[in-house]
């Protein structure tokens, strides 16, 4: 099984920073594409930026131009740079990473636990 654990959440004033981490681990395995994704009170939970295992990145039109994806494959991380954060950022931010166990070569998804990104003054 792979765990991945989220940090870097936290409270911040509209126009600030945050930088989300999140690192995999267990057992054996190899990690495909990795992403964000977030959820608001009352609303359903929806992807913020995604990345390939080659780099390749997309990002919601929302957060387009603010936040940054990116990756360590040798640390098996993945990094969500978050810049001129707005109140309508606030929600708990998961991690999310595509993988194969290298002892079948099947198929899986793990999500973190999440991480609260509050924006506010």
């Amino acid at each position: 099984q792979v765990q991945l654990v989220e940090s870097g959440g936290g409270l911040v004033q509209p126009g600030g920073s945050l930088r989300l981490s999140c690192a995999a681990s267990g057992i054996i395995f190899r990690l495909d594409a990795m992403g964000w994704y977030r959820q608001a009170p009352g609303n359903q939970r929806e992807l913020v930026a995604t990345i390939t295992s080659g780099g390749s990145t997309n990002y919601a039109d929302s957060v387009k131009g603010r936040f940054s994806i990116s990756r360590d494959n040798a640390k098996n991380t993945v990094y969500l740079q978050m810049n001129s954060l707005k109140p309508e950022d606030t929600a708990v931010y998961y991690c999310n990473a595509d993988y194969r166990s290298t002892t079948n070569w099947s198929k899986y998804a793990a999500w973190g636990q999440g991480t609260q990104v509050t924006v506010s003054s």
